[in-house]
C-alpha cells in the first residue's frame, strides 16, 4: 500500500497543523483510494508546540495569570506532560499577534514568561520545554530575567524591568542567590546569532514594528548589553547557534537560566519519533504557510526534509504561498513544491478559500506522486 506521511507546520494566521494534516490527507485519499495516511502535525518552537505536543502526548493545561506583552495582566496557559516537562511558549504571554496595532519591540516585554517559568517551577515540573518563537519582543529576556530575580543597574540607578530601549542603558548585572531547579531547553525555531546583520534586531525587528532607527538602536543595545553579561555573569553568548531567537531571548536564556538550546523541530521530531514512522513511508510531506528562504534555517522543513532525505525518502512541500528564496528549498532535498495560494491575494480573501484551496493543492501534489 502506498503510504503517506503528513508533518507540517501550522499555516500561521488560517490553518493550524492538525487542520492541514486533515485537509491534505482528504486531498490524497480522493485521488488515491487506496493509500494510507500518517498524520503527524508540527512545531518548531513558536506558536503551536503546545498544541502538537498535546496532539502527540496529551497532558493537562495550566493556566496562570501573568504579564502580557507590555506589561498588562493576563490569563495565559502552558502544557504540563505526564512525564511533568512543562511546555511553555514565549506566544502565550509575549506573542507577535498579542501586540496588535501597537507592535514595538523597544517597549515589549518578556517579564511574563519569567512568570509562567516561576509557576511551572512551584508546581513540581521536572523540567522545562521553552519554546521561543513567535515573539513581538526584543529584549534579550531581560524581562524574563527580572522577573526571576536579576537586577540590573545603569547610570542612573535600578531599572526595574529593561525593555529594548533600555539595553544600552544597562551598566552592571546582579543575579539572584537562588534560581528555580529545573533544566531548561530552548526550542528555536531559528539559528541566528545575537547582533549584526544577520542578528535578532536587523532580521526580525523590522516584522515586529521596527523602524531603520530603531532596529540600529536596538542592534546596539544587543551588543552592549552582551558585554555587560560576559563580564558580569561570566557568558559568553553573543554565537550561541539561536541567540538571536525571539529578540535575543535565546541568547538571554542561555545567561540567565543556563539552557540549552535545540532546534525546536529537533526536538519535535525526536518526541514524536518521526525516523520510525518515515520508514514505512513512500512519501513524506511538509508545509507551512510562507516558503521562502528562512524556511530552510531551522524550521519544520528544513527539520523534515533532511531527516526525510538521510532515510532515502521522497519528500514535498505544500505551502500557502511562496516568499523570496523558496527555491532554496530544493537544496534540503525536496523534490516538488505545490503551493494552496500560487498569486498575492488579500489575507480576507485567504481567509475565506484556503481550506478549498489547499485541498485543490494536495490535489494536484497526489497526481503527480
Amino acid at each position: 500500500m502506498y503510504t503517506v506521511l503528513i508533518a507540517p507546520d501550522s499555516f500561521k494566521g488560517t490553518l493550524t497543523a492538525n487542520e492541514v494534516c486533515e485537509i491534505t490527507g482528504k486531498g490524497f485519499k480522493e485521488e488515491k483510494e487506496d493509500c494510507k495516511i500518517i498524520k503527524m502535525p508540527l512545531a518548531d518552537g513558536g506558536e503551536g508546540l503546545c498544541a502538537c505536543m498535546a496532539e502527540i502526548f496529551g497532558g493537562e493545561k495550566v493556566e496562570a495569570e501573568a504579564s502580557g506583552v507590555f506589561g498588562e495582566r493576563i490569563k495565559a496557559e502552558y502544557l504540563v506532560l505526564p512525564d511533568s516537562t512543562a511546555v511553555i511558549e514565549t506566544a502565550s504571554v509575549a506573542g507577535l499577534p498579542m501586540a496588535g496595532d501597537r507592535k514595538n519591540p523597544m517597549l515589549a516585554t518578556t517579564y511574563g514568561l519569567g512568570e509562567l517559568i516561576l509557576n511551572a517551577s512551584q508546581r513540581g515540573a521536572k523540567r522545562i520545554l521553552l519554546g521561543l518563537g513567535g515573539s513581538a519582543t526584543n529584549d534579550l529576556g531581560a524581562g524574563m530575567a527580572a522577573a526571576l530575580g536579576y537586577e540590573f543597574y545603569g547610570e542612573s540607578g535600578k531599572i526595574e524591568c529593561p525593555t529594548g530601549k533600555d539595553l544600552s542603558k544597562i551598566t552592571s548585572i546582579s543575579a539572584p542567590k537562588s534560581l528555580p531547579d529545573v533544566p531548561v531547553i530552548c526550542a528555536c525555531d531559528v539559528d541566528n546569532p545575537l547582533y549584526g546583520q544577520n542578528g535578532a534586531a536587523y532580521v526580525f525587528a523590522p516584522q515586529k514594528g521596527a523602524d531603520e532607527n530603531m532596529v540600529k538602536e536596538l542592534d546596539l543595545g544587543l551588543r552592549s548589553a552582551a558585554e555587560v553579561i560576559k563580564t558580569c555573569l561570566g557568558k559568553d553568548i553573543a554565537n550561541v547557534p539561536g541567540a538571536g531567537a525571539a529578540g535575543g531571548l535565546g541568547a538571554g536564556a542561555s545567561a540567565f537560566l543556563n539552557a540549552q538550546l535545540k532546534k525546536g523541530i529537533d526536538i519535535v521530531l525526536d518526541f514524536a519519533g518521526f525516523d520510525e514512522k518515515a520508514k514505512e513511508a513512500d512519501l513524506i510531506i511538509t508545509g507551512e504557510g510562507r516558503l521562502d528562504s528562512q524556511s530552510v534555517n531551522g524550521k519544520v522543513i528544513s527539520g523534515v526534509a533532511k531527516r526525510a532525505s538521510a532515510l532515502g525518502k521522497k519528500v514535498i512541500t505544500i505551502c500557502g504561498c511562496s516568499g523570496e528564496g523558496w527555491e532554496r528549498a530544493k537544496e534540503l532535498g525536496i523534490s516538488d513544491c505545490f503551493f494552496s495560494c500560487p498569486e498575492p491575494k488579500p489575507f480576507d480573501e485567504v481567509l475565506k478559500t484556503c481550506r478549498e484551496d489547499l485541498l485543490a493543492a494536495a490535489k494536484s501534489a497526489a497526481k503527480k506522486a
